[in-house]
């Protein structure tokens, strides 16, 4: 299942679990501010070593970087990771 790690401070996020709902996506939502050390050294990781940010996607170890929100850039990456 695809992964979303998000603040419910941010647009983006806000944004992104919209656009993921309204298309039937199945997804399990993380806030950031409650993972473990673990998870938030994942994220950070994914997010080219610096910080976490959001929303960042998992999915079956394909991970996406945190980005604004864009529906069409967005739908390229859920189809690159093999989640449509």
């Amino acid at each position: 299942m695809l992964s979303i790690y998000g603040a419910k401070w941010c647009p983006h996020t806000k944004a992104t679990v919209n656009y993921l709902k309204e298309h039937n996506i199945s997804f399990q939502y993380h806030e950031m501010e409650e993972q473990t050390e673990e998870v938030t050294k994942k994220v950070i990781e994914a997010n080219g070593g610096e910080d976490w940010v959001v929303p960042t996607l998992e999915f079956k170890g394909k991970w996406r970087e945190g980005k604004s929100f864009n529906p069409q850039e967005l739908k390229a990456d859920l189809k690159k990771m093999g989640v449509i």
